[in-house]
């Protein structure tokens, strides 16, 4: 019996018990990480499809190392560091789409594996598998596990990093901060906006009864950060043009956001007994929720908000989810337990349409092979190719062979020789004067309903198309249209 003045402690249920110890410190990063990478690999090929984005890395990355430079003083010096590490991959194997998408595959195995040993260190291995596993089948993190892109390695660097901040609240070293504080770095240099998980780190130690000592190195550290990518967001801020596509936040995102702070609040209110729930909850809730808020609010200023810039939250979301079903599972009440086994199993379930659904070209905006088939089969050999608008040239950049035997009408400088993604055009007039001497121009432009772009060379080639020529065929693809012009009475020819 307790003695006076003292709080008995919960018992946990037999069956819970045997669960916890059924699961071991290494199962909750292996089985996690296993999970991932298997879900990575399958279906990595995507039906041989690439969309608009990972189309940019294929082609940046297989330029030189000059070339390279010589495009990142005028566009992309953002993603610099991943075209680099991506040149590097290719110079060594060029392995195709496999080799486009397999290092973010291994990267989120391992932010998956981190995820997990975290939350195995704040709440147990039970926790951790949970969690782990929660992350990996997060629609975003299997998405983004396939994706030509930097996103990935950026979240196992912040998972990385995220982890040696839970331990460093037990066992401080300098070691330990200068690996958070390299991390953190190569994490910003491969996309700035990873810099904004400082905000949810510096809630996290603010709030947290550390020392003195270790709160001010942790300052030092995220000054390092902060100052190591201070070069980076003064060169990428005068390509801001870059992102001049991004819109501002929808309603849409502010309910997304808003559902997300919902469950994040509903899991952080049931963490697992007796796991250091505070401890949990102050890491955990500012990384799910703070980076997204930051965005969007900034956003409201300069529109730069998309989901993918700030993927790293859900680490938190998955911490959060996964402590919660362990609590659940957990529980002293029969009826309890079965209800959170069942709950997962539902959600699971109600998942398989997006888990298929991820492993299709459809998926994506754009689908660049299906795009240059239908090139290839309504060209003809000395016929004119037209984008419109010009940065869709990148549709053929990585497929080059199907547009074999086309003139590119509006192109003045190709791509690689100007130092931009998608090359530099001529003059307007010249445009016009070139597309007046073709017979047959297939154009490649954005699905109808778009905006259309109002620069003067865009606005030529639909005003010299609506003059001066006849549709003949259009073929509409997932992300975009190809239509095949002939000169006016000359279709049937």
């Amino acid at each position: 019996m307790a003695q006076v003045g003292q709080r008995a402690r919960p018992v946990a249920a037999p069956e819970a018990v045997r669960g916890r110890r059924a699961v071991t410190a290494r199962g909750a990063v292996l089985v996690p990480a296993l999970l991932t990478l298997v879900m990575g690999l399958w279906g990595i090929r995507r039906q041989g499809s690439m969309w608009r984005d990972e189309s940019v890395t294929y082609q940046v990355a297989h330029r030189t190392p000059a070339e390279i430079r010589d495009l990142l003083d005028a566009a992309d010096a953002v993603h610099g560091l991943y075209y680099f590490v991506m040149h590097g991959l290719f110079a060594v194997w060029d392995g195709g789409l496999i080799a486009l998408r397999l290092p973010s595959v291994l990267a989120m195995a391992v932010a998956a594996g981190l995820v997990g040993l975290t939350a195995c260190r704040l709440a147990g291995p039970r926790a951790g598998l949970l969690s782990g596993s929660a992350f990996a089948v997060t629609p975003e993190v299997q998405m983004y596990a396939q994706e030509g892109r930097s996103y990935a390695m950026v979240c196992a660097l912040v998972a990385f990093a995220t982890y040696l901040l839970a331990r460093s609240s037990a066992r401080p070293s300098r070691a330990s901060w200068v690996a958070y504080a390299v991390s953190l770095s190569v994490a910003g240099w491969l996309h700035e906006f990873a810099v904004l998980v400082l905000l949810a780190h510096g809630i996290t130690v603010a709030l947290s009864p550390w020392a003195a000592r270790a709160k001010r190195a942790w300052a030092v550290a995220a000054g390092c950060v902060t100052l190591g990518l201070l070069p980076l967001v003064v060169f990428s801020t005068g390509q801001s043009g870059q992102v001049s596509w991004i819109g501002g936040p929808t309603a849409l995102e502010w309910l997304e956001i808003a559902g997300v702070a919902v469950l994040v609040g509903v899991c952080a209110a049931y963490p697992p007994a007796g796991a250091g729930p505070r401890a949990l909850n102050l890491l955990a809730l500012p990384l799910a929720i703070v980076p997204t808020a930051a965005l969007l609010l900034a956003s409201l200023h300069r529109p730069m908000y998309v989901d993918r810039y700030v993927l790293y939250c859900d680490i938190g979301l998955a911490v959060l989810a996964g402590t919660a079903l362990d609590r659940a599972l957990g529980h002293a009440r029969k009826r309890v337990r079965v209800a959170g086994a069942a709950v997962s199993a539902g959600l699971v379930l109600a998942l398989l349409p997006v888990t298929f659904h991820l492993r299709t070209p459809d998926s994506r905006k754009d689908d660049v092979a299906a795009i240059a088939n239908a090139v290839r089969e309504v060209a003809g050999e000395g016929d004119g190719v037209v984008f419109a608008p010009s940065r869709r040239r990148e549709w053929m950049l990585s497929y080059p062979g199907h547009f074999d035997g086309l003139v590119d009408l509006a192109l003045e400088e190709a791509p690689a020789a100007s130092g931009t993604l998608q090359g530099r055009e001529s003059s307007p007039e010249r445009i016009r004067a070139r597309m007046l001497s073709a017979g047959r121009i297939v154009v490649l432009s954005d699905p109808a309903g778009q905006p259309e772009d109002t620069v003067a060379a865009e606005a030529v080639k639909r005003e010299t198309l609506r003059r001066h020529f006849d549709a003949c065929s259009r073929a509409r693809v997932k992300g975009a249209q190809v239509t095949l012009y002939a000169r006016r009475g000359a279709c049937g020819r």
